[in-house]
């Protein structure tokens, strides 16, 4: 998902078994486009395995070996996050609520430009592989470990609602066949992932990037038309008080505010496209590190498109209702299925433009599953296997890294068979392991369990939401939870209210606090050298800024420089994931800096 899913939706109305949901139904073209999506998918997949096959090394398929250019890269990070709930669940927030989520635009900005400068050179000059490998190179081998088993926990769960949701919804408005879509689209994804590696998931993303750039595309031009042109939509948006003003409510228990989108944002940018393994491979399989820079500034106009397409489809989507108004079963439909009614009511007479939109909702899923299955095959790999194997071949984790791909698309099958049986349940350990803390999991599941207690007719435009980690997908599952809103809360339940785009920003504090608090306590580094490359110089960096004459009364001294590259005192990483060094030069680091510190540390800031 990209932010732009970071909404959320009210609990759906579940019809009684004898009320058919079943209102449009596909023509042959709208399937043949929808197969020519799958096909091409897999073809592209295919080619990539096949160039060069029995040549592969674990380089490629895991890294692309580390060769690709700025647009793919560029196009394929927007793609990774950009699931199909962003597709349905951005507009049904606009139509609902109106245009204030679009100010999440303004966190773009910092939320790329921190990456770009700060992320990526720490990452790219480490010459990582796996993002936890930069937690052993900082601490210790534990937390690598801590940090990986974390993540592989929540993406197994995450990937089954994002394969599960949007066929769910499908099939409730179109009667397409709910597990034949689930299990096509997990065997396809799976295959051509498993076969060829990063590179086959990076091109097949730019091709799904287009799909579902036309597929809005055609929503946008068609639904205008119908109703007047996008003029006549601004002004009866504007009636209506769907034209929203900048919110500058300080509250963060508001769930829509300037401050929460723009700064809370900020966080879960970072979050997504600072750490988050999927983009970090993303940005080390750059040619250099000046293409991955490149490549993080090009999805922020791409982003701006996507959330003002998004915006575009929801107000026109408004405006068609107002003029040809809902039916009642179609008001008594889950919100996220709202887009998928409009596409169907709107399309309909246009032969293959239904089944252009729905192959844009799936090329959402596709690209996000695909990235999810890479990136748990690399962690899986280089942080759990090939440090403890390091004397297997080339070879053999080569074929190993491809059967580890396809078992996670097995298991994703697998989740999303859990998602239709445990609604609120999966809710809450999704929400629990959004970072693997205990204040996490204790706002979320308190959040469920809150609202479960309070059942009103009517859904505020603040309540609160349940979302998807914050480092993944903030958007509310509608599709899998019962009718429930919040009362006005009092107490501690007023916590669990907390909006869900400050989570980012909560669980970032509760870490960095926590962690210093402990740290201090516990004798800090304890006569242990720090690596300078694991830190980026921000200080520094913002002394170099200030007049020279300015410097020289400072009490320490300001460096301007990059990053040390020199790798003959600290640890570095071999090709099977094993730091060098750090055993053999263990003892020497600590006889040659004992009773010192390093000048370092009293000058540069970690993030």
């Amino acid at each position: 998902m990209d932010m732009n899913a970071a909404v959320s939706t009210s609990a759906p109305f579940l019809p009684t078994s004898g009320t058919s949901m079943v209102t449009s139904t596909f023509s042959s073209v709208d399937y043949v486009i929808f197969v020519l999506l799958l096909a091409l998918s897999l073809a592209i997949g295919l080619y990539h395995a096949f160039r060069g096959w029995g040549r592969h090394t674990i380089g490629q398929l895991l890294m692309a070996d580390r060769k690709m250019g700025c647009f793919p890269v560029a196009l394929s990070l927007l793609a990774t996050f950009q699931s199909a709930v962003a597709l349905l669940g951005v507009p049904s927030e606009i139509y609902r609520f109106g245009t204030q989520y679009w100010f999440l635009g303004c966190s773009y900005f910092l939320g790329l430009l921190i990456p770009a400068h700060i992320f990526i050179p720490v990452f790219y000059r480490l010459h990582l592989t796996s993002a936890y490998e930069y937690l052993e190179l900082r601490f210790n081998k534990a937390v690598r470990v801590c940090g990986t088993v974390t993540f592989i926990l929540q993406m197994v769960i995450y990937m089954g609602v994002v394969l599960y949701a949007p066929s769910l919804a499908l099939n409730a408005v179109t009667g397409f066949d709910l597990w034949l879509s689930v299990l096509t689209l997990g065997i396809v994804c799976a295959v051509y992932t498993a076969l060829g590696g990063l590179k086959a998931v990076i091109w097949t993303d730019v091709f799904q990037t287009l799909v579902m750039f036309l597929g809005q595309l055609a929503v946008i031009i068609v639904g205008s038309a119908k109703v007047g042109g996008l003029g006549h939509v601004w002004e009866v948006a504007s009636q209506h008080g769907r034209i929203s003003g900048i919110e500058l409510d300080p509250d963060p228990f508001v769930r829509h505010t300037f401050w929460t989108l723009a700064f809370g944002g900020v966080f879960m940018m970072l979050s997504l496209y600072g750490v988050n393994q999927a983009q970090v491979q993303r940005y080390l399989s750059s040619r250099t590190e000046k293409a991955a820079v490149l490549s993080c500034y090009a999805v922020f106009p791409c982003q701006q498109v996507t959330l003002c397409m998004g915006c575009l489809i929801g107000l026109v989507m408004y405006t068609y209702y107002q003029e040809y108004p809902m039916s009642t079963q179609q008001t008594q439909a889950a919100p996220d299925q709202f887009v998928l009614y409009f596409v169907m009511d709107v399309l309909k007479g246009l032969p293959g433009l239904p089944g252009l939109f729905i192959a844009c909702l799936f090329s959402g899923s596709l690209s996000t599953i695909s990235s999810a299955f890479n990136s748990l095959a690399t962690v899986t790999m280089e942080d759990l296997i090939r440090p403890w194997f390091p004397e297997y071949s080339e070879a053999w984790a080569t074929r190993l890294s491809k059967i580890i791909a396809f078992g996670y698309g097995l298991l994703c099958l697998g989740m999303a068979y859990v998602s239709s049986q445990m609604g609120p349940v999966l809710q809450g350990a999704i929400v629990g392991l959004v970072a693997g803390l205990i204040m996490a999991f204790w706002i979320g599941i308190g959040s469920i369990v809150s609202s479960m207690g309070s059942s009103v007719a009517s859904s505020p435009s603040n309540g609160s939401s349940f979302p998807l980690p914050s480092n993944l997908t903030a958007v509310t599952m509608t599709t899998l939870m019962p009718l429930t809103t919040l009362s006005k809360p009092t107490g501690l339940l007023r916590l669990y209210s907390l909006s869900y785009m400050w989570y980012s920003a909560h669980n970032s504090t509760t870490v960095i606090v926590v962690g210093l608090i402990v740290s201090l306590l516990t004798g800090g580094m304890r006569g242990r050298t720090l690596n300078p490359r694991t830190i980026y110089p921000v200080l520094p960096k913002l002394l170099a800024l200030l007049p020279l004459s300015w410097q020289k009364q400072l009490p320490c001294k300001s460096y301007s420089q990059d990053l040390p590259t020199d790798t003959a005192v600290f640890s570095e990483k071999t090709s099977n994931g094993i730091l060098w060094g750090s055993r053999d030069k263990k003892e020497e680091d600590r006889s040659s800096h004992k009773g010192s510190s390093p000048t370092f540390t009293l000058q540069e800031t970690s993030l």
